[in-house]
């Protein structure tokens, strides 16, 4: 089988379309062959620094759906022929893949390929910011950074489904549209900070409740200055570089969270609880995730230029 081998940190060049064994899955896994990857920003750093959990070399990826073709011992629940998906596996990028049976759920009929692989990663973080990180209710008002983006756009339906109102950013003109149709009340073109005085004259002077900030460290304070006393400003912008702060700058008493899906899906039966939630309100028409581009497999270095570049918006999906 084939993968997205990376050997030194870099740009797209470093992704290498590599030849290995078909892996056999151990104990509690499950072998799959990919139907589909999905691509996310965070991707791009693990191929351009180290981060946490991850070191060169590796196999890209963290994101996808598949079919089951084995099993290794001590698996219950899924079967040979299973369609299944995963919002975390290193080396998604991958031809064929051995996964943890535990961290995969089993993919409804009535829920097709593409919109599985686009909704796991970023569909369960945005559920967990509305819900857990800061439960949205009827009007509140949430700034929403990267509005045309794969989070963005999940997270903005999700806020509105909620009774929320969404003042959305975005890096260029020609994306509007496209937050505007996944629901915003309200959308501005910044690219960095400055957009705090245009929210607060938005919610009348009092400023938002919650800010979901994945703009970086150029973000960080105008986030944090755009929102109401006592607001949350769930910063998830870690890629784009960490700011320094003293907590005695943090201005009207505001919470500041660093929201890890990972705690909004800590057991195999809140993954599939939580997964069960984004699947019915797909169903009910309240959620829909944006295909912003379809590659093949071999040619993920160009989605990774293409997603960097800031030119693309909705999910982008890699096909083997």
């Amino acid at each position: 089988m084939r993968a997205i081998h990376v050997r030194e940190y870099g740009g797209p060049e470093v992704m290498t379309w590599t030849e290995f064994p078909d892996p056999v899955p151990g104990a509690g896994e499950v072998g799959v062959r990919l139907g589909v990857a999905g691509v996310n920003f965070m991707d791009t750093g693990a191929r351009k620094m180290p981060l946490p959990t991850w070191s060169v070399p590796t196999v890209l990826g963290v994101e996808g759906m598949g079919i089951v073709t084995a099993q290794g011992p001590d698996v219950e629940g899924l079967a040979v022929g299973d369609r299944v998906a995963w919002r975390y596996h290193k080396g998604s990028y991958a031809e064929q893949l051995a996964i943890p049976a535990d961290t995969v759920v089993r993919v409804p009929d009535d829920i097709d390929d593409e919109t599985a692989a686009a909704i796991l990663m970023q569909g369960l973080t945005a559920n967990h910011f509305v819900t857990e990180t800061y439960a949205v209710k009827a009007g509140d008002t949430a700034v929403v950074h990267s509005a045309a983006g794969g989070v963005g756009l999940l997270l903005t339906q999700l806020v509105k489904a909620r009774g929320g109102t969404v003042i959305g950013l975005v890096s260029r003109e020609d994306k509007v549209p496209v937050a505007e149709k996944a629901g915003a009340d309200h959308v501005l073109v910044s690219a960095g900070g400055g957009f705090e005085g245009r929210v607060l004259e938005l919610t009348g002077g009092e400023g938002a409740q919650v800010v979901y900030d994945g703009g970086g460290a150029a973000t960080f304070h105008s986030s944090q200055r755009a929102l109401r006393r006592h607001g949350v400003h769930a910063y998830y912008g870690v890629v784009n570089g960490n700011p320094t702060f003293r907590p005695a700058e943090l201005p009207n008493s505001i919470l500041l969270s660093y929201p890890s899906v990972a705690d909004h899906v800590p057991t195999r039966e809140a993954l599939a609880r939580r997964t069960n939630e984004l699947f019915d309100h797909i169903r009910r028409g309240r959620l829909t995730p944006h295909i912003g581009g379809r590659y093949a497999l071999a040619d993920a270095a160009q989605a990774h230029r293409d997603i960097e570049s800031r030119r693309t918006s909705g999910k982008l999906l890699l096909v083997p």
